[in-house]
């Protein structure tokens, strides 16, 4: 019979993360109403109450080579249905944030570069314009490259004239005034 020795909970990576991002972890008393609202749960390796838990214990590797901190979309869901009012989807983006800047490489290079993309728009605006969002993303990932070789862009050519023809897309993408203030916010 093997000696089974408890898992002592290491705290500090719990205490980085809190005091990083000024979000509460330790008040997450796994409900779990985060992963059974979350609508991309389908597609994450662990789940968001799991992430939460991991970061509790102090499963550093675990939690920052996960790909659930990358397939979360931030929709809030998660956060708005915490009774204790803990920002998971912040948490997520604070998870991001850290793993970028240890090195560690993400588990779906397309999901990142979606993020730099999604994230480069709205500092260039101040808003999203989705075709030059999506071709920023296109570029990013590799994937005009996929589908210039497989003939698939022409349902994309298609599909943007579709939208620019029934006012769907503008051809001139709109900004906001204040785009000063939205760079600081994402630029911190």
């Amino acid at each position: 019979m093997q000696d089974v020795k408890p898992m002592v909970p290491d705290t500090r990576f719990m205490r980085a993360v809190e005091e990083g991002s000024g979000i509460k972890i330790s008040a997450c008393f796994q409900c779990k109403k985060c992963t059974n609202g979350c609508p991309t749960s389908f597609a994450m390796d662990i789940y968001p109450d799991q992430v939460i838990r991991l970061v509790q214990m102090g499963q550093r590797e675990k939690v920052l080579n996960s790909s659930t901190i990358w397939v979360c979309s931030s929709c809030q869901t998660c956060s708005t249905r915490c009774p204790n009012e803990v920002d998971i989807a912040g948490t997520m983006d604070y998870l991001k944030e850290m793993a970028v800047r240890e090195g560690i490489s993400v588990p779906q290079s397309r999901t990142k570069a979606f993020h730099e993309a999604f994230l480069e728009d709205i500092r260039r605006r101040g808003r999203i314009s989705e075709g030059g969002m999506m071709s920023m993303y296109m570029l990013k990932s590799g994937e005009i490259w996929d589908k210039l070789r497989s003939g698939d862009i022409k349902e994309d050519v298609v599909l943007a004239f579709e939208m620019l023809k029934r006012g769907r897309m503008p051809v001139l993408p709109k900004g906001i005034r204040a785009k000063d203030e939205v760079r600081k916010i994402i630029d911190g």
